[in-house]
């Protein structure tokens, strides 16, 4: 992704896959580590899943959220808890995505649908399908961060 990407911050519980997604995004090697603290890249911010798990850590999130224009929740196709509050995309003032992440492990087209059905209810107004394993949705992500508004 060049200069003119849209700069985007990552929201989703531990284990969705916002690291991952970076790096797939930055075109690295995927290492697996724990996000510890906010990361920031040049067009990236990687977000710890405790801030979204944790409640007291939204005022985190809002105050980072200042520093991008596009806000990505991360649900996962196999998770079976619901990770976001209904509405929860009123904490930022920015456009919000989602992104359902390891489509390529759903065994039950059902769990997609709650994926969406979740995504939608928190606030997200386009949602993404990606697998990291084989790079599916990176394309269409790529493209929605860099094409115009």
């Amino acid at each position: 992704m060049g200069l003119e990407s849209k700069k985007i911050m990552f929201v989703g519980p531990v284990g969705v896959g916002k690291t991952t997604l970076t790096q797939r995004l930055k075109g690295l090697d995927i290492t697996y580590f724990k996000t510890q603290a906010i990361q920031f890249y040049d067009s990236i911010i990687d977000t710890p899943g405790e801030f979204l798990q944790h409640r007291r850590y939204y005022n985190a999130l809002s105050v980072t959220a200042a520093e991008a224009e596009v806000i990505g929740l991360l649900a996962s196709a196999t998770a079976t808890m619901q990770t976001f509050p209904q509405g929860f995309s009123s904490l930022f003032n920015k456009p919000v995505i989602g992104i359902i992440t390891k489509v390529d492990l759903v065994t039950d087209p059902s769990s997609l649908e709650k994926a969406r059905a979740q995504l939608r209810a928190a606030g997200a107004k386009e949602i993404f399908e990606v697998s990291l394993e084989d790079n599916t949705g990176i394309e269409a992500i790529q493209y929605y961060l860099t094409k115009e508004s």
